[in-house]
Parts: C-alpha cells; sequence; structure tokens
C-alpha cells in the first residue's frame, strides 16, 4: 500500500503556509544579515546606495525564481534600507482594476508596493499598473456612455518590486516595466547551515555543528525548508531527545520524517519509482506520472521537479521525462544500460 500524502502537508514544500508566519521575526531586516545570494546582494547595495545618493526612490525591482528562497524578505530589506513603508499584496487578491487604484492612491512618496505571485494579476489590472509605474499616473474613468470623461491623477514617485515564481507567465508589457530584475537561486549547503544556526540562536534553541548540517543538508536548497526541519527536529528533540539539536536527533527525526540524506520525501521517491517501474525510465509524460501517483500535474512541475532536475535524477526530452542514472543508483535499482534514451532538452 502507498501512502498518500498531500502536497500542503509535506514538509519539504517550499510553498509557504501558515506555520512558516512564525518565522518572521528570522527575517534579516538589512542586506547585512542577507546569508548566500552574494551577487545578488551586491547589485542591491549599489541600486539602493544609487537612489540615496540622487534621494530618488527605487527602480521597480523584479524578483524571481523558486517558492521559499527569500523573495518577499528582499523585499522587506529593501524597504528597511530605504526607510519606507512597504504594501505587501499578491497578484490574485487584485481582483479588480478599483482594488489597486484604493492602493496606489494611498501610497506615500518612497514607498515599496510589493506584489507577490505578480504573474497572476488580471489583464484589466495590469491595464492600470502600466501608467502608474511608468508615468506615476493613474487613469479614473467617471461615468458611463458617451458622457464617461477620464480624468488623470498624479501619484507620489513609488517602487513597485514584484516576485514571481514563473517568469514565462509574466506578460511582455509588465516585464519591461521593471527597471531591475534578479534571479533568486538556490542557496549552497553552507549559507543554509548559517541560516540555519541563526534562526537557531534567535529562538534560544541549543544545537550543536552535526545537527545543523544535517538539517542544511536536507533542505533542498531553500531556506523556508530549512527552517521548517529546524523547528521539527526541536520538537523530537524536546519530546525523545535531551532538547538539543544534535547530529544524533537530527537523524533519527528525518528517519521518522522520511526525508533522505538529500532531502528527498516520499513524493519524490514516488515520481522516480513511476518512471523507473512503470515506464522503464521514460520517456513518460508529466501528465501520465500525474495520474500515475494521482497528484496535480502543475504540482508535480513547479514543487516536485525542479529540486530532481538539479539534482540530475530527471531529464527532459522532447518525448517526456525520463529518469537518469543517478535516480537508479539513489533507489538502489540496475540501470539498463542498453536503454536508448532520446536526447535531453538543455
Amino acid at each position: 500500500m502507498v501512502l498518500q500524502v498531500k502536497q500542503e502537508e509535506r514538509i519539504s514544500n517550499p510553498e509557504s503556509r501558515r506555520e512558516d508566519e512564525t518565522g518572521n521575526t528570522l527575517r534579516p531586516r538589512t542586506l547585512s544579515e542577507v546569508i548566500g545570494q552574494n551577487q545578488l546582494v551586491e547589485n542591491l547595495s549599489i541600486l539602493i546606495e544609487a537612489a540615496h545618493k540622487r534621494s530618488e526612490s527605487l527602480d521597480h525591482v523584479l524578483f524571481y525564481g523558486p517558492p521559499g528562497l527569500g523573495k518577499t524578505t528582499l523585499a522587506h530589506v529593501l524597504a528597511n534600507e530605504m526607510n519606507v513603508n512597504i504594501k505587501v499584496t499578491a497578484g490574485p487578491a487584485i481582483e479588480r482594476s478599483g482594488d489597486l487604484a484604493a492602493i496606489l492612491t494611498n501610497l506615500s512618496r518612497g514607498d515599496v508596493l510589493f506584489i507577490d505571485e505578480i504573474h497572476r494579476l488580471g489583464k484589466t489590472v495590469e491595464e492600470v499598473l502600466y501608467p502608474a509605474m511608468e508615468d506615476f499616473s493613474l487613469d479614473i474613468v467617471i461615468g458611463k456612455g458617451p458622457s464617461a470623461r477620464s480624468i488623470r491623477l498624479k501619484l507620489p514617485r513609488f517602487t513597485v518590486v514584484g516576485a514571481t515564481t514563473r517568469l514565462a507567465l509574466l506578460s511582455a508589457p509588465l516585464r519591461a516595466r521593471f527597471g531591475a530584475v534578479y534571479r533568486v537561486d538556490y542557496y549552497t549547503q553552507e549559507s543554509l547551515r548559517q541560516i540555519v544556526e541563526r534562526a537557531a540562536n534567535l529562538l534560544g534553541i541549543s544545537c550543536e555543528d552535526g545537527g545543523v548540517e544535517e538539517i542544511a543538508r536536507r533542505a533542498r536548497g531553500t531556506p523556508r525548508v530549512a527552517l521548517r526541519l529546524m523547528r521539527r527536529v526541536r520538537d523530537f528533540a524536546e519530546v525523545r531527545a535531551n532538547g538539543k539539536l544534535s547530529r544524533e536527533a537530527a537523524l533519527e527525526a528525518m528517519e521518522l520524517l522520511r526525508i533522505d540524506h538529500l532531502g528527498l520525501d516520499e513524493i519524490d521517491r514516488m515520481v522516480l519509482r513511476t518512471i523507473i517501474h512503470k515506464y522503464d525510465g521514460g520517456p513518460v509524460g508529466l501528465s501520465t506520472i500525474a495520474a500515475s501517483i494521482s497528484e496535480e500535474a502543475d504540482t508535480i512541475m513547479d514543487v516536485v521537479e525542479p529540486y530532481l532536475l538539479q539534482l540530475g535524477f530527471l531529464g527532459r526530452t522532447a518525448k517526456g521525462r525520463i529518469a537518469t542514472k543517478k535516480a537508479y543508483d539513489h533507489l538502489d535499482t540496475d540501470y539498463p544500460h542498453n536503454s536508448s534514451q532520446p536526447r535531453l532538452i538543455k
């Protein structure tokens, strides 16, 4: 019998959920506190210093990359560094153009408007955002029919900071209005180790280097997953161990959570086993994999696949997904050396 685990219940799912809200106090407030993403931090520091020297607001900034890597945190850091207020909203929350107009008219000079999942803005809402970003003006239509007239309101100069996990879904006109576009990439294990260590110190959790390293190794390059794992290991240590995040406590906790040394959980292994055992290593279509494990195709593509691709366990071809030799080795399965797999898509 295969144990079905809902995506929202997966501890290694990088999508935000309610329990992660406690991590708001752990967020860095300045660029000097940001761990990892060195090149991005350097670019942002230049952007901020130049804006300060000109006494101007920041140029519009767009962050893109996988979930859980700190795009929202960086938006708050920009606001703190500029010493301005930040208004936080999300693409799906702005349903009508009037909703956006209400937000824009309440902004003050230099304020940051952070729009998460900006690729999910509606077309009519985007049409209102274009002149606001470019000309800092808001076009309002009063009345209906022949008597309707358009009024243009001037807005204070503000900064839009957008975040998206799907850059390709962002319309070209909206993307062109961002003066600075940055990719937020996966973190190194050393960076994750420092993030976990810093969070443990802020929360007053007693930890050992070995325990921190085991958590960082399984965090899938994602700070949000690392902090979530740290909380689960802390719970285990308080109940079953001496209350300290030791290597032994971390290993036992990960065993109970069924997370292996590379950070793969049961759903990751289920996808790999499906490709290898049911479809002879592939190629097999994404929708077929999803139907085989009773999961949504979009969930597999957005949540499961990126990390498996990063590890080199999956390959994309014109005919579908294939399992690589690394995946066979990880699952301790014999690799069919005579297999003629199609060429990978780069």
